[in-house]
Formats: C-alpha cells, sequence, structure tokens
C-alpha cells in the first residue's frame, strides 16, 4: 500500500469544535440591505448575539460570518465587526440573496434558523429533507 499524501486531505475540526457561518443583516444586527451600506456604519448589534459568539470564539468554535454583502463592502463589515468587538474567524461575501437555503455539502451540515434571540442551542428533534437512501 502506498503512503497517504497527507496534503491532499481535507482538514477537520477537534472534537466539539464547530464551525459557525453566522449571517450579519437580519440575524446579529438589524436586516441591512446592500443597496443601503451607509445603514452598515451606524446600526448596532443585537447584544445578545456580540455576547454568544463572542462565548463561542473563546470557547474555542471556528466563528466565520458569511454575508450576503458584497465584496466591496467587505472593509466596512469588518470595521464594524471590531469596532462592536465581534470576535471571529474570517467574513465571506457573496452569499446568494433570497433565502429558502439548502446546503449540500460532504459533511455533517446543521442549520439554525435565527428567529429574534441568541442563546445556547438545545436539543430538539425536527423532520430534515435528506437524499434518499
Amino acid at each position: 500500500m502506498e503512503p497517504m499524501d497527507h496534503k491532499n486531505i481535507s482538514p477537520s475540526l477537534g472534537k466539539g469544535i464547530k464551525n459557525y457561518l453566522i449571517d450579519i443583516d437580519g440575524t446579529i444586527t438589524e436586516d441591512i440591505p446592500n443597496e443601503e451600506p451607509e445603514r452598515m456604519v451606524t446600526c448596532q448589534p443585537f447584544p445578545d448575539a456580540l455576547e454568544t459568539i463572542n462565548k463561542w470564539y473563546d470557547e474555542g468554535h471556528q466563528i466565520c460570518f458569511f454575508t450576503s454583502r458584497t465584496e466591496d463592502l467587505k472593509e466596512i463589515t469588518a470595521e464594524w465587526l471590531n469596532r462592536h468587538g465581534f470576535k471571529y474567524h474570517s467574513i465571506l461575501c457573496g452569499k446568494p440573496r433570497g433565502g429558502n437555503y439548502h446546503w449540500v455539502d460532504n459533511h455533517i451540515v446543521r442549520a439554525t434558523r435565527y428567529e429574534g434571540k441568541f442563546t445556547d442551542f438545545v436539543e430538539k428533534e425536527v423532520t430534515v429533507q435528506v437524499f434518499k437512501d
């Protein structure tokens, strides 16, 4: 058997560590469309979002803000996050607009819809759509 080429293996996180992909507009602050970037500078974060996300960061989880904001708005987005004290690892711009997301991936994906308050997660049984066996 030939030795495994480790440079081509996808990295994996440590046990219990999550890769959080967190939306910005309507999730950690008011819902601001790309067409109104001046509001992105003056809006205020939702306090429970700031506290919860920073707690996750401090626990060792990966924090990535995944936003529909365009690449030309990335700098003011980073400035806003930093000014308000958000701890994070990265920002991904260009998430498709319009909602109704269905993420297909070869890794485990869990989605949580933000409905007005950030809290710790709780266990709950739900029905999800999956590929047929």
